[in-house]
Parts: C-alpha cells; sequence; structure tokens
C-alpha cells in the first residue's frame, strides 16, 4: 500500500503542478514516508519543489502537547528555515499573514476517523480560508485506522465547534481526502482542491482494515499510541466529559476506563445484563491502573480495558460508541448518584457540558440519565443518523 505523500515523492507528474509554485505543508509526526522520513524533510530534499511555510494542528507539528487545551506556538524551523505556523495557538484559523506566505497547500495527516478528532476541523478551517485567498489545497491521503464503518448521532444544529466541525456521525468512515471533499460539497466552499489518493488500499479487508501491515504506527497525537486505540477512540473520547478516567497518566490513554470508586467487575457484568449486543466484536478485560498525571493522579482505579484486536476481534460488529454509553448507563444504574458529568469549559466552549458538546448534543447524556431509557429506542435514534450518513458519504468515497 502506498500513501498519498510516498506516491508523490514516487511520481514526477504528480508534483508537476507545484513547479514554480510556494508550496506549505500541513503536517505532525505522523507525517512520515514508508521510510519513516519526515515528509517537511522529504519535500524539502526534492529539487523540484520549493517549501516556504509549515503548519501544525493540535498537539504541534512536533506532537509535544501532551494534554488536550494546551497550546502550540508559532516557530521558525530550524533545520529548513520556514515559519511554523501553529493552528492550535493564538488561532484556530491561519491568519491572512500565514496564508500569504504559499501557494500550494499539501495537508498530510493521519487522522483516526472521529468528529472530534479535531484534524478534520483543521482541515475545514485551511479549505474555507484557501477559498478566501485563492489558494490551492491538496490532501496526501492516508488510511483511516478505524475503517468504513458509521457510528453515532449526527452532531445537531448548533453544536458545532472545534470538535464539532459539521452535521455528521460520531465514527464518520472516510479518509482526510474523502473528508474534504464532503466538506467543499455540504459547505459549497470554492476553492482549488486535489486528493494524492492511496494506492492499494482496502478498507475492508482483514487483518487491518485499511491499516497495512506493513506500515508502522506513528502516533498523531501523544495519546494515540496504536490502532487499537484507534479503533475504540469513537467511544473512549466520550470519557474525556467525565469524571472517569480516560487512562491519561498510564501507557495505554483511551483504550481504557475506570476510577476508584467504581466496582469494574460490576460494571462489566451491567453491560452485559442491559445491552449485551453492544458488547460484540471485542473483548474486556478488568484491569486496575495508578494515573501519574490528569483525572485521578496517584490513585488506584478500577477499570476496563477494551481490546479491539486479536482473535476476539470482529470489525463490523464492534461498536465503540455504543459500548462506551452502555458504560455510562451501567455505572448510572449501579449508582444512580454518581458524579458522572465533568462540567468544564471543553475545547473553550462556555455554558456547555462537556459531554454534549463532545457528543454533539445532549441525547446521549439524557438517555443514560434517564431511569426509563432502552437500548432499543437509543439504537433507533441512533440508526437513522448512521443510515442516512452511509448513503450521504456515497458519493464521495475514492476507494
Amino acid at each position: 500500500m502506498k500513501f498519498g505523500i510516498d506516491r508523490l515523492l514516487a511520481e514526477p507528474d504528480l508534483r508537476a503542478p507545484l513547479k514554480g509554485k510556494r508550496v506549505a505543508l500541513l503536517a505532525h509526526p505522523a507525517s512520515v514516508t514508508a521510510d519513516l522520513t519526515h515528509s517537511l524533510d522529504a519535500l524539502a530534499a526534492l529539487r523540484d519543489i520549493n517549501v516556504t511555510a509549515a503548519f501544525g494542528p493540535q498537539h504541534g507539528l512536533r506532537g509535544d502537547k501532551q494534554d488536550n487545551m494546551m497550546e502550540s506556538p508559532d516557530f521558525m524551523d530550524p533545520t529548513h528555515k520556514i515559519p511554523v505556523f501553529s493552528l492550535y495557538g493564538e488561532v484556530r484559523r491561519p491568519t491572512a499573514d500565514s496564508m500569504e506566505t504559499f501557494d500550494v497547500l499539501l495537508i498530510d495527516l493521519q487522522d483516526l476517523g472521529c468528529r472530534i478528532y479535531t484534524f478534520i476541523t483543521t482541515l475545514l478551517y485551511m479549505l474555507e480560508a484557501a477559498a478566501v485567498h485563492g489558494k490551492s489545497v491538496w490532501v496526501l491521503d492516508r488510511p483511516n485506522p478505524a475503517g468504513r464503518p458509521v457510528e453515532g448521532l449526527t452532531l445537531r444544529l448548533g453544536w458545532e465547534s472545534f470538535v464539532g466541525a459539521g452535521p455528521m456521525p460520531m465514527r464518520h468512515g472516510l479518509t482526510l481526502g474523502e473528508m474534504g471533499k464532503w466538506f467543499i460539497d455540504h459547505y459549497k466552499i470554492d476553492v482549488d482542491y486535489r486528493v494524492i489518493a492511496m494506492e492499494g488500499y482496502a478498507p475492508e479487508a482483514a487483518p487491518g482494515f485499511g491499516w497495512s501491515a506493513d506500515r508502522l504506527w506513528i502516533n498523531p497525537s501523544p495519546n494515540a499510541a496504536n490502532v487499537n486505540m484507534a479503533r475504540a477512540y469513537a467511544g473512549t473520547v466520550l470519557l474525556e466529559g467525565t469524571t472517569l478516567s480516560e487512562g491519561r497518566g498510564t501507557t495505554r490513554p483511551l483504550e481504557i476506563f475506570g476510577a476508584p470508586d467504581i466496582d469494574a467487575r460490576a460494571v462489566i457484568a451491567e453491560m452485559q445484563s442491559f445491552a449485551p449486543s453492544w458488547l460484540k466484536g471485542c473483548s474486556l478485560r478488568e484491569i486496575w491502573f495508578e494515573p501519574t498525571f490528569h483525572k485521578h493522579v496517584h490513585q488506584l482505579c478500577h477499570g476496563v480495558h477494551i481490546h479491539a484486536e486479536g482473535t476476539g476481534y470482529d470489525h463490523q460488529a464492534f461498536r465503540p460508541w455504543r459500548l462506551q454509553t452502555l458504560a455510562f448507563k451501567a455505572i448510572r444504574r449501579l449508582y444512580p448518584d454518581y458524579d458522572l458529568w465533568r462540567d468544564f469549559p471543553y475545547e473553550y466552549e462556555l455554558g456547555k457540558l462537556a459531554i454534549d458538546v463532545i457528543n454533539g448534543g445532549p441525547a446521549l447524556r439524557e438517555w443514560v440519565d434517564a431511569a426509563d431509557s432502552t437500548p432499543e429506542e437509543f439504537d433507533a435514534l441512533s440508526s437513522v443518523d448512521e443510515l442516512a450518513w452511509i448513503e450521504e458519504r456515497r458519493k464521495h468515497l475514492l476507494y
């Protein structure tokens, strides 16, 4: 399988339109070639491309910012002597000055296939800015490690945010190149857009379901440590809106959850009793852990590890968003007065509960908190949105 960056480097005809143009790159630590050369270094080494600027998304071009809402500064790249502009610092949208440093923007970002992962919002903002300033945008496409399955409620009108770029479900099943096509169509963006598509990408093929065994996993953000995390993330990201630990401060963040004051064994049993079909396709394992930072720091937590890998993994059956929602429901049923929802300005959104910002509306929280809610009604509500998205995205699929 060849990623977009590798095709651009290997095929001079593909990059011929870049000759004589000023080129910028939007990238992060996972923006590497097949031989692990960073894309910025690889592009700068080409004699027929003039790289004049770079941009970094959330967590920075270098990927050094560990937590959410940790801003990165602009800086001058010491090797290539070009400016690096932060899109998660003083600004989220590129400034007019930064847009004047290039003619064509290459975007080479490894995404996770989840609406809340902010790289797709940054893609939207760059497309909009490019339309205003008359710039071209090329996406050097990469796999969606979560694959094609779709899951979650559509983001509701009025709930748009930096973690909610548009009306799509939590697990959208698109590559970044395909997402750019959808943004352009949905928001009617008049921009010169091109996708350097992958070769050999097979998102329905086992065992990787789009992630090739011959490509090493490199963290696109500090807590995205492996493909298991990427598969579970559309559910485990919900934990950021709760008082439960999502495993930050451990070696398996966003694959686990727990707290000092829950009985994880009882939670698993309640999940199995209340909605057993929502647990298909993965294995749950009772664990103990002690975060070294973040929530419940230096407290012994009882929790659950989600294994979306190995012989117990079924790609089509696994539904991480429902699974994590079910865990919240189990906790609510076991501990009716549990202080579950974390109240803070998540991604700078004021006056809204974090769980609602993450989920793109209050429906998930309301279902968890309602004493008489059932799995069937939640399935019915969600499946309408999921089926509609599968149909809507169809014309934007490249693979």
